[in-house]
């Protein structure tokens, strides 16, 4: 039986199965290569809807190959939703195995999707990921909900952010029925927050699925300090990307009750732009230009905890934690702090500083030995 026939068949069995239940036959979604259409249930997490060959960056063309998915997944609430990403297969020493990768902040427009942007395809994402795959692992590489939808981002609401990145591994083995159910989560900045929610929701929501681990490199944290000190800092478009990402799963809370009249003005670049564009428009603005009054009223900056702030709940499989010494964008205080309640929590826990490294360079510089922890684990 070939490979291909053989994955038309596990897909066509899922779709009329779920928990041992059959359900009614799902309308047919059809992969956009159009070489076949499936039965599949549409509400099932990990259901591919839509796949296209993908062009990759120059330095991982040879190292992979990529399709470009549509995929279900779900919100804060449990609702389906789709999200977009990528499925990259290493071209040699295949070993059926995927390490989820989550980005760090590019933005909240459609265009500033990874799997169709290049340039939000950070250089240091490009290492990280071309180092998984010489090691011979398939990456999956979530967008995350509503950057490639039509959806509103959720930035940095980690329960979507760890579904998603769930939901892409499913995803990755709807493709490629060779892959086992072992995983691993690398994650930088937003992505190290969200790679440290998908270890808290492993177990309950993974299912079938066994994480062997999380990879935090310079993981967004200690949200009630950043809310203070970034009105005062360059990163103010951080929060005003925050104050959204809010608004999204909690529309009572409207961005425009805090924001100052000259911080509104410039709410078109979350639209027309990308990460950079939105940290110029915001950097020179002064405190009482971001916010009234020139701080987040105490209510919200809980909203923003209770939603944001890793290491709530307890991790349930091993954690790796890199930090560079000189971050300005997350101050390794705050990832100090972090690990220590971790490990107050019993977490398994290494923790890694690197000494002259800044957010970037500290995933550079770390690939490797991150690739190697997650061999360990595998």
């Amino acid at each position: 039986m070939t490979s291909v026939r053989r994955q038309m068949i596990v897909r066509l069995l899922a779709a009329t199965m779920v928990v041992g239940t059959a359900v009614a036959p799902a309308p047919a979604l059809a992969s956009t290569d159009g070489n076949h259409v499936f039965q599949w249930n549409p509400e099932r997490p990990g259901t591919v809807v839509s796949k296209a060959a993908a062009t990759l960056p120059d330095e991982l063309r040879r190292l992979g190959d990529a399709v470009r998915i549509t995929y279900v997944t779900t919100d804060v609430r449990g609702r389906s939703i789709t999200a977009t990403g990528l499925v990259i297969t290493p071209k040699e020493r295949r070993k059926n195995k995927t390490v989820a990768w989550a980005h760090g902040t590019v933005g909240l427009a459609d265009q500033c999707a990874p799997s169709t942007n290049q340039q939000a395809f950070y250089p240091e994402a490009r290492t990280a990921v071309g180092e998984l795959l010489r090691r011979g692992w398939t990456v999956a590489a979530p967008d995350y909900p509503g950057i490639g939808t039509s959806d509103p981002h959720p930035y940095l609401i980690g329960n979507s952010e760890g579904r998603s990145i769930i939901d892409s591994v499913r995803a990755a083995r709807h493709l490629d029925d060779d892959l086992t159910p072992q995983y691993v989560v690398d994650g930088h900045s937003q992505g190290g927050q969200a790679a440290l929610f998908a270890n808290q929701l492993a177990g309950s929501y993974d299912r079938e699925l066994q994480l062997r681990g999380t990879v935090s490199i310079a993981p967004t944290s200690g949200v009630r300090t950043l809310a203070e000190l970034i009105p005062q800092s360059e990163g103010k478009g951080y929060l005003v990307m925050a104050l959204f990402g809010l608004n999204a799963v909690e529309p009572s809370f409207k961005p425009a009750d805090v924001l100052a009249a000259p911080a509104e003005r410039r709410l078109g670049v979350l639209r027309t732009g990308c990460l950079y564009e939105i940290l110029g428009a915001y950097a020179n603005l002064m405190p009482s230009q971001l916010l009234n009054n020139g701080t987040l009223p105490e209510r919200w900056v809980d909203e923003l905890y209770k939603y944001v702030e890793p290491a709530q709940t307890r991790t349930t499989a091993p954690v790796f934690i890199v930090q560079g010494a000189d971050d300005a964008t997350v101050p390794a205080a705050l990832t100090d702090a972090l690990v220590q309640r971790l490990r107050d929590q019993n977490a398994v826990v290494r923790y890694d500083t690197l000494p002259g490294q800044d957010h970037d360079t500290a995933v550079t510089v770390s690939a490797e030995r991150v690739a190697n922890w997650i061999a360990q684990r595998f």
